[in-house]
Parts: C-alpha cells; sequence; structure tokens
C-alpha cells in the first residue's frame, strides 16, 4: 500500500488526473514518488496514443498529431510546458542567476519563452505527422515515459535551487532514479533498433537546458525538470522522424 500511496503522489503531482486523497501524506513522499515518474509518463502517453489512433481514423495530415499533443497538455495542466517557457525566458534574460531565478519565478511569459515554447511543440507535431500511426503512437508512449526518466536523473544529478529547494526536502535516494530507468527504459524496447538513436538523441536534447541551468543558476528548479522532460520528448520523436 505503500508504494500505492507513491504512486497516487506521483499522479497527483504530475497530472490533472482525479486522484484518491492520500492518506498519512508527509512532503518526503514527493522525493519518494519520483521513482513512478516514468509510470506516470506511460499513462499520459498511453492516452496521447489513443487520442492519435482514434483521431488518424477520421482524419489525414498533421490534425491526429496535434490532437496527440493538445491532449497530453491538458492532462497535465501544460505542467511540463510551463516549465519549458520559464526555463527559456530565464536562461535566456536573465544576467545572474539571482536574476534567472526571478524571472522563472514570474508568470508572465516573455519573448524567450513564447518562441521556444512554440517552437517545441511546432517540431513535436511535426515529428509526429511524419510517421506512420502505429509508430507515432508508441513514439508518444516511449517519449513520455522516458521524458520523466530524464527528468528524475536531472534531480539525482544537480542540487535543487531556488523554491526547488522546499518542495524537493530530501536528496534522491539511490533506488529512485534506478527504478525510475528500468521502468522508462522499458517502452523503449518495443521501439527493436530505433530505441538506441531515439534514447542518444532524447537524452543529448534533455542535456542542453540541465546543463545550462547547472552553469547559470547552480543547479534545477521545477521549471528545468519540465524543459528537460520536453526536450527529451522532442529527442525521441525527431529521431523517429528521421529513421
Amino acid at each position: 500500500m505503500g508504494q500505492v500511496r507513491l504512486l497516487l503522489v506521483a499522479l497527483q503531482f504530475l497530472t490533472r488526473l482525479p486522484v484518491p486523497q492520500v492518506r498519512g501524506f508527509t512532503p518526503d513522499m514527493i522525493s519518494r514518488s519520483t521513482r513512478y515518474y516514468p509510470v506516470v509518463g506511460a499513462l499520459v502517453g498511453g492516452i496521447c496514443a489513443l487520442v492519435l489512433t482514434g483521431a488518424a481514423q477520421v482524419w489525414d495530415g498533421v490534425l491526429p498529431a496535434m490532437l496527440a499533443i493538445a491532449v497530453g497538455v491538458l492532462v497535465t495542466g501544460a505542467f511540463h510546458e510551463d516549465g519549458l517557457a520559464d526555463t527559456f525566458d530565464g536562461l535566456g534574460g536573465g544576467t545572474e542567476p539571482a536574476r534567472r531565478l526571478e524571472i522563472m519565478k514570474d508568470s508572465r511569459i516573455g519573448t524567450f519563452g513564447a518562441l521556444g515554447l512554440g517552437l517545441v511543440l511546432a517540431l513535436k507535431v511535426a515529428a509526429l505527422a511524419q510517421l506512420a500511426p502505429p509508430l507515432a503512437a508508441l513514439g508518444l508512449l516511449c517519449a513520455h515515459a522516458g521524458g520523466r526518466t530524464a527528468a528524475v536523473l536531472a534531480m539525482a544529478a544537480l542540487a535543487p535551487v531556488g523554491q526547488s529547494a522546499k518542495w524537493s526536502p530530501d536528496r534522491l535516494r539511490p533506488i529512485e532514479p534506478v527504478l525510475a530507468v528500468v521502468l522508462g527504459a522499458a517502452p523503449l524496447v518495443l521501439l527493436g533498433a530505433q530505441a538506441a538513436p531515439a534514447l542518444a538523441l532524447g537524452l543529448a536534447l534533455a542535456a542542453l537546458p540541465a546543463l545550462a541551468s547547472r552553469r547559470l543558476i547552480g543547479g534545477y528548479t521545477g521549471d528545468i525538470l519540465g524543459a528537460v522532460e520536453q526536450m527529451f520528448e522532442l529527442g525521441v520523436l525527431l529521431a523517429l522522424a528521421a529513421l
């Protein structure tokens, strides 16, 4: 039952899906629940895949891809997309760590954030639209599960800064990233020979905001984790489209 509660915490934290009240909640459960982030990602990716597959029976072109991406945004409440936009604004617009963190906390979106978010969403739609519906659906499943895994790895590799130091009271134990990698890698097996290049490009793009945040603000924030997740998704879909 303790593991079920951790899964529910992860669902509650990462999505807008209705979740039963978690009994005996403690702040430590937020860190412990990260092991199940890939499971939540697979669930979100599965929902998007079902929408894309169903829409492809009715429409051709980019519309099924756009609907799938839109549903993913609705299910998560644009949780990760908001982080991506704030990351572009903060890292692109600030000149020192304190100012960059201040910009990230601002609810308004700036030029860097609007352009970055728009381009990433457009690239994901374009990449999905090039794939046959079965492969596009599988790509969504793998991208979402792997994206949450990449975020957990960033949490394990970097120190929390700003407000993230408050909602992440304990550093991750070794079991969290290990389980996350196992759970996040499972869907990639279904890609066969395409798994390796998809994983490689996903990790390469996810590393960009992680490395930039380490250099520019000294660690990660929730916004940085959202950017890591989104860039991993983009990398997987771009790789599949290229192949």
